[in-house]
C-alpha cells in the first residue's frame, strides 16, 4: 500500500474520480449528493423519476431536459445541486489534498477537487462542448494563490512544473461548463477521438500513465468511452469497485486496460492507505 501513496505522489499513478465518491456524503441539511446516474437524474429533474428509457442514463435524461426546458435550464440546474448545498469537503478529496498528486482527473462538476490545490499554483483544465470558433474542447486556466483565482491562459504554456487538474466534464468555477446531455458528450467525444480534446502535452504526458479509478461507472456506455479517451496509450491501473457482479462489458473494459480490480469500497481502500 506504500508503494500506491508513493506512485500518488510521484505521478506515476493517476487518480480519475466519478460520481460513485460522493455515495456516502451528506451535506449540512441532511440530504445527500447524486452519486449515481438515477440519483443525478432525481436531482435535474426536481425529484421526480422519469421514464424507463430516460432512467437508463442520466445524459439520455438531460437531453430530454433540454430539449422541453433549454440547455440553460441544464446548466443551471447542475450548478444549483452542488451550489445550494454546504457539504465538507468529501473525504476522497480530503485525503488527495494531503498527497496533491502532479495529475488529477475529475469527472465531477464540483469544485471539490479545486479545493485539493487551493493553497498551492496549479493549471486547471475544464471541458467544454458545443462551441463555434474552433475544435478544441477545453480551456486551460492557471490558478494564482495570492488572488485565490483562475485565469485564462494558452494551452501552449500548460507544463508540469505545477500540478494538473483535468475536469473533463466542466466544473462550477470559474464559469459554468458542463457536459451533461447527450449533445455534450457527443460533441465532446467527436472531437476526443479526433485528439481536440485534451492540450498536446497533456496528450503526450499522460502516456504510460497507471490509473486509480474511484467511483467511476464502468456499467454506462458513455463514461467507458470517456475513459477509454482520456487513458489511451495507459500502462495500466486499478478499479475500486464494491458492486457484488459486474456486468460483461464492465468485465471486458476492466481486462482490456490491464486493470486490477479491488472489491471495497472507495473510504475502505482510502482508509487501508493512509
Amino acid at each position: 500500500m506504500g508503494e500506491i501513496i508513493e506512485k500518488l505522489s510521484s505521478g506515476e499513478l493517476v487518480p480519475f474520480l466519478g460520481m460513485g465518491v460522493f455515495k456516502n456524503v451528506t451535506c449540512k441539511d441532511g440530504s445527500g449528493l447524486p452519486y449515481d446516474s438515477d440519483s443525478f437524474i432525481l436531482a435535474l429533474n426536481g425529484g421526480r423519476a422519469m421514464s424507463a428509457r430516460l432512467m437508463y442514463e442520466y445524459t439520455r435524461a438531460a437531453m430530454s431536459l433540454e430539449q422541453r426546458k433549454g440547455r440553460e435550464y441544464i446548466t443551471q440546474m447542475t450548478n444549483h445541486i452542488y451550489a445550494s448545498k454546504e457539504y465538507d469537503l468529501p473525504y476522497v478529496y480530503e485525503f488527495f489534498k494531503t498527497i496533491k498528486p502532479k495529475y488529477f482527473i475529475d469527472t465531477n462538476v464540483d469544485d471539490s477537487s479545486c479545493k485539493i490545490y487551493e493553497d498551492v499554483a496549479h493549471f486547471m483544465i475544464t471541458g467544454v462542448s458545443r462551441i463555434m470558433g474552433g475544435y478544441d474542447r477545453f480551456i486551460v486556466y492557471l490558478y494564482d494563490v495570492k488572488t485565490k483565482s483562475y485565469e485564462v491562459v494558452d494551452k501552449s504554456e500548460l507544463n508540469d512544473s505545477l500540478p494538473i487538474l483535468f475536469k473533463p466534464m466542466g466544473c462550477m468555477i470559474p464559469a459554468k461548463n458542463f457536459i451533461i446531455s447527450d449533445a455534450d458528450f457527443v460533441d465532446w467525444l467527436t472531437e476526443a477521438m479526433g485528439g481536440y480534446a485534451m492540450p498536446a502535452f497533456l496528450k503526450e504526458y499522460k502516456k504510460e500513465k497507471s490509473y486509480l479509478f474511484l467511483g467511476v461507472d464502468f456499467s454506462k456506455d458513455t463514461f467507458r468511452m470517456v475513459s477509454n479517451e482520456i487513458t489511451l496509450g495507459l500502462k495500466d491501473g486499478i478499479v475500486v469497485a464494491d458492486k457484488e457482479n459486474l456486468s460483461k462489458k464492465e468485465t471486458q473494459f476492466i481486462k482490456k486496460h490491464n486493470l486490477a480490480l479491488v472489491r471495497t469500497s472507495v473510504e475502505r481502500f482510502l482508509e487501508t492507505l493512509s
